[in-house]
């Protein structure tokens, strides 16, 4: 089942203040971006942070699940989205922690005939 697009404007929105919040459709799903970087995926209307040191010490009560088969553990979120400070600060944290994503580089390609 794939996501809503209600249901992740609705978390994108609790995250507003934790920074640039941006999210982008992928394979069905969405990917949330703070400040460029991927700090979770929304999958199956299920809400999936990034692991963290600093999140783990946030989260009291952890749940880690994989967002789709094959995936690694990412924090599952239940029901805590709904409280807009603290999901912002989760995210906040997370985003701090997660290094820049790497410049693509240029995808022009040499042939050899």
């Amino acid at each position: 089942m794939a996501s809503d697009k209600s249901f992740i404007e609705f978390i994108v929105d609790q995250m507003g203040d934790a920074g640039l919040i941006s999210y982008r459709k992928m394979f069905g799903e969405y990917a949330i971006y703070c400040d460029g970087k991927v700090v979770a995926l929304v999958c199956d209307n299920r809400l999936f942070v990034k692991p963290s040191e600093s999140g783990r010490s946030y989260i009291i009560d952890i749940i880690e699940a994989p967002p789709y088969p094959g995936a690694k553990l990412y924090f599952l979120i239940e029901d805590a989205f709904e409280d807009r400070e603290w999901i912002s600060g989760l995210i906040e944290i997370t985003a701090k922690e997660l290094p820049l994503p790497k410049p693509k580089g240029n995808k022009s390609k040499s042939y050899v005939s």
